[in-house]
């Protein structure tokens, strides 16, 4: 039990492993999905192709979506997307990357769905049943006695042993077997060529734009541990800011009800109103709370953060007074003027 609860805070503590784990599991629900899926062919014309594309495209696309859902960066790439410019400037090449990586992890329980589908081989068969070769495979000299109709019943019926009443234009196993080694070879193609696409990707790719691979790597991260960051010190502020309205409320109280025993007018008081001593704790709780001490100027620092946070530049000559932070005013950056000057 020690041994799963020290890989759970591993998890939890490196986001990129813990999303690596997420997108196994996910690839391992979408195996065990598909073998515990009834697969009913319709077994009718015209039915069997729409039917095998449903199996075939609907569940990848619901499980990258789920991929996608369960990633914590959609959000924060969406936040970094759509936010206006402000005092920082958006890196096209970061939201690519972000997109890029979130993208890859998506994509695993899909491509798992679309190898499995196409190694089974039943999806392929119902799809594929009325376009088997019956010249070649079956008894060729009865095919221009039926009418199309009539062949493309007696095909699509193939995939269903119970009602195929064919075999005497083909043997169903014959088909069958036809349709599945097709379908297994697509199968091992797509896994081959999608191996060969992720071997480019994670390892080939960054070798050749090392410097801006790097680059949106760190400002990724940047922006992800900023966010981490600002949530967390949000948590500290609103507790800091509770803290202090409860224990100012608790020490009105005091006042009341100390004031109300010199007058006479209450004989007891609540059980639990005095609790707190005045000042008790206060000061300790005021300093975290930044100068700000009201709901109006916290509204306005975070409305500032979103719309223009903070250059990422840390030798700063003065701080900024343009973001808004304590009721300050928007400012215009200055334009700095070069003079030359010239030997007469």
């Amino acid at each position: 039990m020690d041994k799963f609860r020290m890989i759970f805070q591993f998890l939890q503590s490196n986001q990129e492993s813990f999303m690596n784990g997420i997108c196994g599991i996910m690839a391992l629900a979408s195996a065990q999905v598909y073998a515990a899926f009834d697969f009913n062919c319709p077994c009718l014309p015209g039915y069997n192709a729409a039917y095998s594309a449903g199996i075939l495209l609907a569940p990848p696309l619901v499980l990258f979506l789920l991929g996608l859902v369960m990633n914590n960066n959609v959000s924060m790439l969406a936040e970094e997307w759509k936010r206006p410019l402000g005092r920082r400037a958006k890196d096209p090449a970061v939201l690519r990357y972000m997109f890029c990586s979130m993208a890859q992890r998506a994509l695993i329980a899909p491509v798992v769905w679309v190898a499995v589908t196409l190694l089974d081989g039943k999806c392929f068969l119902c799809a594929f049943c009325t376009a088997v070769p019956v010249t070649e495979l079956g008894n060729g000299s009865l095919v221009p006695g039926l009418p199309p109709p009539e062949l493309a019943r007696l095909l699509a019926r193939v995939p269903c042993p119970e009602i195929y009443d064919g075999d005497w234009l083909l043997a169903r196993e014959v088909a069958v077997r036809y349709l599945r080694c097709i379908s297994q070879a697509l199968g091992w193609t797509f896994v081959l060529l999608t191996t060969l696409l992720a071997f480019v990707v994670r390892s080939v790719r960054p070798c050749f734009t090392q410097a801006a691979f790097l680059k949106s790597k760190y400002w990724s991260h940047y922006i992800n541990i900023e966010r981490k960051l600002f949530d967390e010190t949000c948590t500290e502020h609103a507790k800091a800011f509770a803290k202090v309205c409860i224990q100012q409320f608790f020490e009105a109280m005091n006042r009341d009800l100390e004031l109300g025993h010199s007058h006479g007018a209450l004989t007891t008081a609540p059980a639990g109103a005095a609790t707190l001593a005045p000042g008790d704790g206060a000061e300790g709780e005021k300093e975290k709370l930044r100068g700000i001490t009201d709901q109006g100027t916290m509204n306005r620092l975070l409305t500032s953060w979103h719309k223009c946070k903070p250059p990422l530049r840390l030798s700063q000559e003065e701080p900024p007074v343009g973001n808004g932070w304590a009721g300050g005013s928007f400012r215009s950056p200055r334009r700095e003027v070069a003079t030359y000057f010239s030997k007469v």
